[in-house]
């Protein structure tokens, strides 16, 4: 008998979430992983991690600063059974994630999994593999899992045209407390300073934001593999390294605009960040962008590049923070259990989180 499924009672689910992105790396799906179990515990919610913490590891070929857990299969079954969940929820395809899988299809459990990132497209930006190759693998992944939730509509209809199945959606969110507005604004650079933040790597795109002609300044905040090169490649950018907690926030603050340069991002909550501290968007017209920003007024969406930055200027700041703060973490865990329960069938008072259900 799992967890939450006491006889004759009514509890809180125990929720595992298996992940190969977890703490210390810095990346959006470690941060809403974070964000989302934060948020659930503290609704009540009994949530089990199941991460690359206490597995050897090696490090990632092309990306050294990211590791590659090598779990067993038996370590992971183990864990699974001793914490004997409700509910198992995937988040990545690596190790982690393929051993989880393997073992509730063998055990008979059923799990949900999600979509976060573009895989295929990441690893044909470095190696010649075939897209077809990487979408089939991924295909094979997610469907048998008793759903997978994608983070917008854009994307669920480019997967169902890929062959994968039983796509739901799952609201994405920030928690607004972790963004404040500093007031007043201490500048960090001279305006007009336009602002890029994320991981520094390839997929990213960085350098179609850093070879833009724009007046004042550009900024890149963050780290990874691609930081060293383009920093030397563009000398007049300036670098800071990777912030955190008030330092962002005011690194938001301080900035006119937020350029979003990515071509193969299924979501970008660092939009989502730059908006509620206020920063109006500066990005290409495809999925992601398209999500987060459409006609929401609080960007500028353009195949040029330059000239979405320059128009972006112009955007209200105040429109752009209350768009950001009607994307908050909770709303996002309401819509990850309404998800849950669903797929699994549990039987639960959801208190705090009503709304999902």
């Amino acid at each position: 008998m799992a967890a939450g499924q006491q006889s004759g009672a009514v509890r809180t689910p125990r929720i595992l979430i298996a992940t190969d992105a977890w703490r210390p790396q810095v990346n959006g799906v470690a941060r809403t992983l974070q964000w989302l179990m934060e948020e659930l515990t503290a609704t009540g919610i009994d949530v089990v991690m199941l991460t690359t913490e206490g597995f050897s590891s090696i490090p990632a070929p092309s990306y050294p600063g990211l590791r590659i857990a090598l779990p067993l299969p038996s370590a992971i079954g183990r864990f699974i059974e001793r914490h004997d969940p409700d509910a198992v929820h995937i988040a990545t395809e690596g190790p982690i994630g393929f051993l989880t899988r393997m073992h509730c299809l063998r055990s008979g459990r059923r799990y949900t999994t999600c979509y976060h990132t573009r895989f295929p497209e990441y690893l044909a930006a470095r190696w010649p593999i075939p897209l077809s190759w990487s979408y089939a693998a991924l295909r094979r992944f997610h469907n048998a899992s008793a759903m997978t939730m994608v983070s917008t509509r854009s994307v669920q209809q480019e997967l169902e045209s890929l062959g994968f199945e039983h796509l739901v959606p799952w609201r994405r969110g920030i928690p607004l407390h972790n963004f404040p507005v500093p007031d007043p604004v201490e500048l960090l650079w001279p305006k007009p300073a336009f602002l890029f933040v994320g991981r520094v790597a390839v997929e990213k795109n960085i350098e179609a934001f850093l070879k833009l002609d724009l007046p004042g300044v550009k900024v890149v905040v963050g780290d990874g593999p691609a930081r060293n090169a383009l920093m030397q490649a563009y000398p007049g950018v300036i670098f800071p390294g990777r912030l955190d907690g008030a330092e962002l926030s005011r690194a938001y603050a301080s900035a006119d605009v937020f350029v979003f340069p990515s071509l193969t991002d299924t979501y970008g909550l660092v939009m989502l960040e730059a908006m509620a501290c206020g920063m109006p968007v500066a990005a290409y017209p495809v999925a992601g962008p398209l999500d987060v920003v459409g006609d929401t007024g609080c960007g500028v969406l353009d195949f040029d590049l330059r000239r979405a930055a320059l128009a972006a200027l112009d955007i209200s700041r105040d429109k752009c923070r209350r768009y950001g703060a009607a994307h908050s973490m909770q709303e996002s865990a309401r819509s990850f259990m309404g998800n849950v329960v669903r797929a699994n069938q549990i039987s639960w008072q959801p208190g705090a989180l009503q709304e999902a259900v």
